[in-house]
């Protein structure tokens, strides 16, 4: 494949659809293929800003951010080629350059991807600059971390009228850095900062998600010096030069679990070709403690409802290892037909819980509290944010008219409207394009009846 010009975007064919017919009441059943993990693959393309030499980048999935994050490294001066059959992007970064203000803005969107550019340009040039923010509207996600870990490197911020001016006058030294929670973005921020900054650097309280394990692989192969400990501390030693890498990303767990709560929501079997164990087992338990049943093999795992009724469970996200925050949305929608109350304590996110509206329209159960829940209190207890809810079940969900509000919560609505009788029309599909690859082609796979409006 010739690569675009320098500016334009990949040639990623993502579903374009912004209104779709779902008529609901049918199982879904069949086979789909998962493949690299959106919270990972973004993460190390910015890696290869880093890199002197080129890097590849295989298994990586066709959704929007993919094509985002290319048109930022563009504007950059990376050269980005990507195969389409083989799911490769290849990166060359020897001509790295400032991107226009303007351009930075027009291709960003809401991402909030260009905050994790900051430190691998001020490592190549000297300076970076970030547009105003956005991204899914499910809780505040303060840049304040990026900022002050920035500052702590010996970055100057300079807050101007259309976004964030960062330079590094003297460059950027190591240093200690402690998080008030176990921030995924702080940790990517920090690493991709640490690894070529001066002298060592130490964070404490650090995320250990797999798709950081994974960014960590990366670094290394790119001749980074890192070390995780069993306390949550991550001790980088500064390097001077990186080169690019050769990696294949891990699979999408998120994506994994979402295709298996809707087995379980439309009372289905699906096979999700590329799903893995190690990194799903805390959904795999809840998975069968709510009453389903699943079958793993060298290439997959299979999701299925084995008839019957489903079990309440009661349900406290975390940081990994805990419940990821992002399989409650979906596996709620699948609560609503279990027999019983359920309780979702969520403690990552304080906003989450706004899909829960839509749900209740179509006939759900469910009541959302600013008390914790849960076993424990957590930082969203004393706050005044809906942070809890109780699900009654089961409920028999029927077709309405649904707007996706985000990622997540879109998907989830969208497993409402399979599962619901009757026809529902679901409107701003196109967020779900930011992380599920082809998932209209997907559900037509497993036999959805849906088409484009």
């Amino acid at each position: 494949m010739t690569p675009p010009a320098q500016g334009e975007r990949l040639t990623i064919e993502v579903d374009m659809v912004d209104l779709m017919r779902v008529r609901g009441g049918n199982p879904l059943r069949g086979e789909i293929t998962v493949r690299g993990a959106k919270n990972f693959v973004a993460k190390a393309m910015v890696a290869a800003l880093l890199g002197e030499t080129p890097s590849v980048l295989r298994n990586v999935p066709l959704i929007r951010d993919v094509d985002v994050v290319a048109g930022l490294l563009r504007l950059h001066g990376v050269a980005v080629d990507y195969d389409d059959a083989g799911g490769v992007l290849q990166f060359d970064s020897s001509n790295v350059e400032i991107a226009h203000v303007r351009d930075i803005d027009a291709h960003a969107g809401s991402s909030r991807i260009p905050i994790l550019f900051c430190g691998p340009l001020l490592h190549r040039l000297g300076e970076a600059f970030i547009p105003d923010l956005g991204g899914c509207h499910i809780g505040d996600r303060p840049i304040d971390y990026h900022l002050r870990i920035l500052r702590d490197f010996g970055a100057v911020v300079d807050k101007q009228e259309r976004g964030i001016h960062i330079t590094a006058p003297r460059g950027l030294t190591g240093t200690k850095i402690e998080l008030p929670y176990p921030s995924v973005g702080a940790t990517e921020q920090t690493l991709l900062t640490a690894v070529r900054a001066a002298g060592k650097t130490q964070l404490k309280n650090a995320a250990i998600e797999p798709e950081i394990m994974d960014l960590i692989a990366v670094l290394q192969k790119m001749g980074a010096v890192i070390s995780v400990d069993t306390d949550r501390v991550i001790r980088i030693e500064g390097v001077d030069r990186l080169t690019g890498y050769v990696h294949t990303s891990l699979p999408d767990r998120i994506e994994a679990a979402s295709w298996a709560s809707a087995a379980l929501a439309t009372s289905g079997d699906i096979y999700v070709r590329g799903a893995q164990q190690p990194d799903m087992m805390t959904y795999l338990n809840t998975f069968r403690k709510v009453g389903g049943v699943f079958e793993i093999d060298d290439e997959g795992i299979r999701f299925l409802h084995p008839g019957g009724e489903l079990n309440s469970i009661v349900i406290e996200t975390d940081v990994h290892p805990g419940f990821m925050t992002d399989w409650q949305q979906p596996l709620v929608v699948a609560l609503t037909q279990a027999r019983g109350l359920s309780i979702v304590h969520e403690t990552v996110y304080e906003n989450r819980f706004g899909f829960t509206e839509a749900l209740n329209g179509m006939g759900a159960q469910i009541q959302v509290y600013r008390e914790c829940l849960g076993q424990l209190e957590c930082r969203f207890g004393q706050r005044n944010f809906y942070h809890s809810a109780a699900i009654s079940g089961p409920t028999k969900l029927t077709a309405a008219e649904i707007v996706v509000p985000d990622l997540r919560g879109g998907f989830s609505h969208l497993i409402a409207a399979l599962a619901a009788e009757g026809t529902s029309l679901v409107r701003g599909i196109e967020q779900i394009n930011r992380g599920y690859e082809h998932f209209m082609r997907k559900l037509a796979a497993l036999g959805a009846d849906v088409e484009m409006v």
